[in-house]
């Protein structure tokens, strides 16, 4: 380079484009994200300049997972005389509660009350339900997803379980020696909460893999066995006080000690949240019924089953039903499916769907249009 040459600065205009990220959801607006064109590029070279590598940067906002709610349910008395099992499904619970309620988005609540003793406690808990979760306990209210809110909801919750126990003492027209065991499912936005008191249980399907969102509260579990011991029961042929099959229960007076007196058989639930993402698919809710005759994970592959042939969860959950009949429960049977995904996804694995067709190509082609397809395909000289 000759010392005290002049530098040529040449202006390289880039081709202004516009870029653009569309993102669509089910149910949502469709975003579209645009990318304004790079300014000119100065270069300083005496030489003919390239056009420079030009990086583009989109930044999406990721939308969140929304779960799309919807339910079935089945119950069938199964070997037993009489009915003792009630449950409650409600999708949509802000429209059914009105103004009583402000939360996140979706909403939805569920229970399964699996009475003993007669039908008097589970009956009366499914009359009573959303009076004493979502009336007299004062429940909680927020419109955006938060922790404080979800503490809030999971004191409300276990508040509800011990009022309704001290209600079904009060009640006259209730026997004392009935009782009923009670899981409820409530869900905001992404938000799952799981309370139960009792052997009913909820089982999460995640990527195909049951996840237990409860613990069966029976006098086998290690730690039910300790408190109860702790608290003056004992454990007679895995009978609480060799009597009852359940360490949690609603109602059930004739074996509780007075108000404010520590007893073996408590009303307290037992409480397990967690965050839904795309990998979670559907959550299963059955009473001992199901669980005496049936693993989680079995119950996981007949549900997950049904969805693929008819993804109907209503029939999902009398399928769950009739096989636990199948394998011969004593209990009546009472399950409930609830769907997170929408009705167009597909569980089944990469090798049960269909093989993507591929383009035929004609061999037959005449010479001329040969000679066609040969001229297009040579570059221009």
């Amino acid at each position: 380079m000759v010392a005290g040459a002049d530098v040529m600065h040449q202006v390289v205009p880039l081709l202004e484009a516009s870029f653009h990220h569309r993102c669509s959801v089910k149910g949502a607006v469709e975003v579209v994200v645009g990318v304004p064109p790079s300014p000119p590029v100065e270069a300083t070279s005496p030489k003919a300049v390239a056009a420079p590598e030009v990086m583009i940067e989109a930044h999406v906002e990721q939308l969140q997972f929304a779960p799309n709610i919807r339910s079935g349910s089945f119950a069938d008395i199964g070997p037993r005389r009489y009915m003792e099992d009630e449950h409650i499904r409600i999708d949509d619970l802000s429209g059914h509660l009105g103004s009583l309620l402000m939360c996140p988005a979706p909403s939805a609540f569920y229970g399964v009350f699996d009475g003993h003793g007669g039908p008097d406690a589970a009956a009366y808990m499914k009359r009573h339900a959303i009076r004493l979760f979502f009336e007299d306990s004062e429940f909680p209210r927020a419109l955006e997803e938060h922790e404080s809110f979800f503490k809030s909801v999971e004191n409300s919750v276990r508040k509800a379980f011990l009022s309704a126990d001290l209600a079904l003492a009060d009640d006259l027209a209730i026997s004392r020696s009935s009782g009923t065991t009670a899981l409820t499912v409530l869900l905001f936005g992404r938000q799952l909460l799981v309370a139960n008191a009792g052997d009913c249980r909820a089982v999460l399907c995640r990527k195909g893999v049951a996840v237990e969102m409860s613990r069966d509260h029976r006098p086998t579990y290690d730690v039910e066995n300790q408190r109860i011991t702790e608290s003056g029961g004992y454990i007679e042929d895995g009978y609480l006080n060799g009597v009852l099959s359940v360490t949690r229960a609603l109602g059930d007076w004739d074996m509780k000690m007075p108000q404010g007196s520590r007893s073996p058989l408590i009303a307290e639930p037992e409480l397990q949240r967690t965050t839904l993402t795309e990998d979670d698919e559907f959550l299963i809710i059955g009473c001992d019924g199901v669980w005496d005759v049936m693993t989680s994970q079995h119950a996981v592959a007949i549900v997950r089953k049904g969805l693929r042939r008819h993804d109907d969860p209503e029939r999902c959950a009398r399928e769950v039903a009739m096989e636990a009949k199948r394998l011969q429960t004593f209990d009546n049977l009472t399950v409930i499916v609830i769907c997170f995904g929408s009705e167009l996804s597909v569980f089944s694995p990469k090798s049960e769907q269909a093989p993507t067709r591929r383009a035929r190509c004609c061999k037959n082609l005449s010479s001329e249009a040969l000679c066609n397809l040969r001229r297009w395909l040579e570059p221009d000289e």
